[in-house]
């Protein structure tokens, strides 16, 4: 049953105004809405972050929560200009001065749990829980430490996928294996792209593979990306991996110039995410198409390529002078109607599974495309050893393994770099 949605208690003098159907808390019987003890509305402060790209939307969604609960108080939000990317870095580098509401990626939540700088969400748990996908969804997963919520979730659309051009690529079959594309690019001279130099990509072969790669509570890694044994050997993806970057048809490259590519025409197809959508888009026009990754072909065999999934969250800071009046904007700015709005001005994918379901985000080929890997993806848990060995590992791949490395020393090495304990000193 969903929890009755309460509003705000400011140091246990505020009292609340109340959502559609919702009571008064107790202690606030007899009470008028949006008074305190003197009968007066208190000033309320609360610091809101969001992303560069973010800021006039957030801006909106402000100052609609302030129209929509000004009975409950004076609200003072400032707004201030962080990205998801950096916030777990500066929260936990000052977590006093940090905003009282923040959005981060999910892979950041449990840095920030051990830095003791993430409120637990107690706000609407249950009508949050259902309205992204129930206690089993991977985005409430994400969002969740040891059955408690810790942030509200924003976005589902924080993984990657297969763009491509219909121009060259012509049926489902022509994207459905990544021998094909690369045979299509190269008969026509052009590229398929990915950055195989980065444990974010070069996970797909992999994870797809079977191999595993997991963190322990103690930050450190456990990988068996080296296995000599299994359904998949290590040195079986290492040669897939060398067989699509030794083909003509393919291009290792970062995200500059991944656009860069797509928009001279060199590139006509590759691996990125809804952050470079837009650009996609306005570059093939009505060729523009999205699908989920390809097969690639490991000791002979046909094997779907993973990925990490990976969303946005809004959490309230645990050092919040006003946490339930933080948390009352972090559910207001995730909620179904600002999930819409966020689809509909920036072309970001609805975690609310009801503004998920809508005939016009399902039309959308980023979204779509992402839709259809998720059932592919993990969610991105590694500890910070992790990314130094598995780029190099890519970056030897991408190159041929010019020096002859035998492979199976190869991934040792990178095995034992990428399990090696942190240093916390």
């Amino acid at each position: 049953m969903k929890k009755r949605l309460f509003a705000l208690v400011m140091a246990g003098t505020l009292a609340i105004t109340c959502f559609s159907g919702c009571s008064l808390l107790p202690g606030q019987e007899g009470k008028e809405e949006g008074s305190s003890e003197k009968g007066e509305k208190q000033d309320v402060a609360i610091t809101l972050w969001g992303a560069e790209d973010d800021q006039e939307m957030l801006s909106g969604m402000v100052e609609s929560f302030k129209m929509e609960f000004k009975e409950a108080a004076d609200w003072d939000i400032s707004l201030g200009m962080e990205s998801e990317k950096d916030a777990k870095d500066d929260v936990l580098n000052d977590p006093e001065s940090a905003a009282d509401v923040f959005a981060f990626a999910d892979d950041q939540l449990d840095d920030l749990l051990n830095g003791g700088t993430l409120h637990e969400i107690t706000l609407d748990v249950d009508a949050v829980i259902e309205e992204n996908g129930g206690q089993e969804s991977a985005v409430v997963a994400a969002a969740s430490k040891d059955g408690n919520l810790y942030a509200y979730p924003m976005t589902s659309d924080n993984g990657y996928f297969m763009f491509y051009n219909k121009k060259y690529f012509k049926s489902e079959e022509d994207v459905a294996s990544f021998d094909n594309m690369l045979k299509i690019a190269a008969a026509k001279k052009k590229k398929v792209s990915m950055t195989i130099d980065d444990g974010y990509y070069i996970l797909s072969f992999f994870a797809g593979a079977g191999l595993e790669l997991t963190k322990g509570d103690d930050d450190v890694n456990s990988c068996n990306w080296n296995a000599k044994d299994g359904d998949y050997k290590g040195t079986d993806v290492a040669k897939a991996i060398l067989d699509i970057t030794g083909s003509k048809g393919f291009e290792n490259v970062q995200d500059v110039e991944f656009v860069k590519g797509v928009k001279d025409g060199s590139i006509i197809a590759g691996v990125s995410g809804t952050w470079n959508a837009a650009e996609v888009k306005k570059a093939w026009g009505d060729d523009y198409a999205a699908t989920k990754l390809p097969t690639f072909t490991c000791a002979g065999e046909q094997v779907q390529m993973a990925s990490y999934a990976g969303y946005k969250l809004v959490g309230v800071n645990a050092y919040s002078q006003n946490a339930e009046a933080a948390m009352q904007l972090a559910r207001y700015i995730t909620n179904y109607d600002n999930q819409v709005k966020r689809f509909q001005e920036r072309g970001l994918g609805p975690s609310n599974v009801m503004a998920a379901d809508s005939e016009e985000v399902k039309a959308n080929p980023a979204i779509a495309a992402l839709a259809l890997q998720s059932q592919y993806a993990i969610l991105q848990r590694v500890g910070e050893n992790f990314w130094d060995p598995a780029r190099t590992l890519g970056a030897i791949l991408v190159e041929g393994n010019s020096d002859k490395a035998d492979l199976q020393k190869l991934l040792d090495t990178a095995v034992e770099g990428i399990t090696e304990p942190v240093n916390k000193e």
